[in-house]
């Protein structure tokens, strides 16, 4: 009785802390103690999914390493799902549910260095997707003949709306198993390896996939349908070979054979600029599922229906950016990851970067112009690097997307395209000698200072005044440009007042190309009477429109 109360008195002390600032259906956050104690090693999670029922019964067990003494061993899980049992070692453990937090008595103090395995029994009707995935659960939908269609979305929510979990972006389990049934002839299509497929008595299968990589939790994804695969090998840059699977329904297996090749050239794009697939020990996958994407790691979750224009607005590119955008995060996400939400510019931002990289590719700068051209409309009201912790859903209410995008392309134009693209290919891969790794352990934890020191290297300028103004607050310079008297007049005005802005300007007259260096105290150019000056003639600049006079 006395340790129930002092539970719930501990309890009522992080209500009013730590654990009110992240919701259940949210994820992120200040990390509270009791997980920060353990760094995990290990998931295995056994599922069966009831689709008929929209139930799921499971168990899962988690390996981690103590690395603060810790007497309670704290996970995630969703309200909505029950817990039967919690075993750890041979011992059945008294627990306590405490809003999303389950909370696991370990009797004795664990000290650094000691090993924890425990085993959480639950189960119940998982949250459906409101609007996956975006506001993701379960969907749980229909193929057009009819089969169940199943998939999880969980980025913005985390993974413990469906199963136990450390619901935190700082901690990656270095491998995962998951063994999940499902009826016949469901096919579930998971992260990683598959490595059996068991038949039952009961007209069910057990699917085994293994994980051999590090992971985001939120990564972790069940995709179930009567699929259908089409499959290749990929030569990697590596040297090496690797599998790639599309996983697509019965009724579009010609469509997917048509886009297979696409699929094949927007790896070969990624791995000639960015470094080799990080995942080749397992594979890379795609998924055709009833929502419109998600970067799931080796598993991609595919829902544009063979259409380009499907996260464009309607515009057509000229290529499927939806698959580009979530193959993007295989490098900027799922090899690079943030090590807190509010670095999560450095997965969207780069992300979406990539699709306008690519159209340049195919097509040239002209029409890379012109894609940038189209993502400069957002909202500029946060900040998409701030310095203080943020929940997924916090950061994703910044333009992490757009405007992360534009920072990429306005600092290009600023260090110039050799040393963007080592500064990129070294924030995938900082030493060369990991681009040959193919069980995962070149990826890594960054931040935004991670990538402010390694562009400065690259091009030997201090930009500490580039990402302060563009990435660590909100507000966009203004550049105020006019003529007069025969002149033209140039100057920054940055929002951080009393700091220089000394980002250059190209100006055109005529077919003369001028690269200026605008000084604090502004610019004067003199002109003659037939001068037309053209100001950021490229649109490379991000500045504040209502700024230009």
């Amino acid at each position: 009785m006395l340790k129930k109360l002092l539970f719930l008195l501990l309890c009522v002390s992080y209500s009013k802390g730590l654990l009110a600032q992240t919701s259940i259906y949210d994820t992120g956050g200040q990390l509270m103690p009791e997980q920060a104690a353990y760094n995990t090693k290990f998931y295995d999670l056994s599922l069966q999914v009831f689709p008929d029922e929209r139930r799921i019964a499971g168990k899962l067990r988690a390996e981690v390493q103590v690395v603060h003494p810790m007497n309670w061993f704290v996970l995630d899980l969703d309200t909505l799902l029950t817990v039967a049992l919690v075993r750890e070692g041979n011992q059945v453990r008294n627990f306590h549910r405490q809003g999303g937090k389950l909370w696991i008595d370990l009797g004795l103090t664990r000290q650094p260095g000691e090993y924890v395995k425990a085993e959480i029994a639950y189960g119940g009707a998982p949250r459906i997707a409101p609007r996956a995935p975006w506001d993701g659960g379960f969907s749980w939908a229909r193929t057009p003949s009819g089969a169940h269609w199943i998939a999880t979305s969980c980025q913005g929510e985390g993974a413990d709306i469906w199963w136990p979990v450390k619901d935190h972006v700082s901690d990656e389990p270095d491998s995962m198993a998951l063994h999940i049934r499902v009826p016949d002839p469901l096919v579930v299509a998971s992260n990683g390896r598959l490595r059996q497929v068991e038949k039952h008595s009961d007209n069910t299968s057990t699917y085994h996939w293994f994980v051999s990589n590090p992971i985001n939790t939120y990564n972790i994804a069940l995709n179930i349908a009567p699929y259908r695969t089409i499959e290749d090998e990929l030569a990697s840059v590596a040297g090496d070979t690797f599998p790639v699977v599309f996983y697509v329904l019965p009724e579009d297996f010609e469509k997917g054979e048509k886009f297979f090749p696409e699929i094949l050239d927007h790896l070969r794009f990624f791995e000639k600029i960015w470094g080799p697939y990080a995942f080749r020990a397992d594979k890379y996958g795609v998924a055709q599922t009833p929502h419109l994407g998600m970067e799931h790691q080796t598993i991609i979750a595919y829902g544009a229906n063979f259409s380009n224009r499907s996260m464009t607005g309607g515009r057509d590119w000229g290529f499927d950016a939806l698959h580009q955008h979530e193959l993007a995060h295989e490098w900027w996400g799922n090899l690079v990851t943030n090590s807190d939400w509010r670095d999560m510019w450095l997965h969207e931002g780069f992300g979406s970067y990539m699709q306008p990289l690519y159209a340049e590719h195919l097509f040239g700068k002209a029409k890379y112009q012109e894609y940038m051209s189209s993502m400069r409309r957002f909202a500029n009201n946060l900040p998409i690097a701030p310095r203080e912790s943020k929940t997924g859903k916090e950061i994703y209410r910044a333009p992490i997307y757009a405007k992360g995008a534009w920072v990429l392309h306005n600092l290009r134009f600023l260090i110039g395209d050799d040393a963007f693209f080592r500064a990129l290919r070294r924030m995938a891969y900082p030493d060369p000698a990991l681009e040959k790794i193919k069980d995962g352990r070149q990826a890594r934890f960054a931040n935004t200072d991670d990538f402010v020191r390694i562009c400065e290297a690259e091009s030997g300028m201090k930009l500490d005044w580039f990402f302060e103004v563009y990435t660590r607050q909100a507000a966009l310079p203004k550049l105020h440009s006019k003529i007069e008297e025969g002149k033209l007049l140039l100057r920054w005005e940055s929002p951080l007042p009393g700091t220089a802005f000394p980002m250059p300007v190209e100006v055109t007259i005529g077919k003369n190309r001028y690269r200026i260096e605008v000084p604090e105290s502004g610019f004067v150019m003199p002109l003659s009477k037939k001068d037309q000056p053209v100001v950021d003639p490229d649109n490379w600049l991000l500045f504040d429109i209502g700024g230009k006079q």
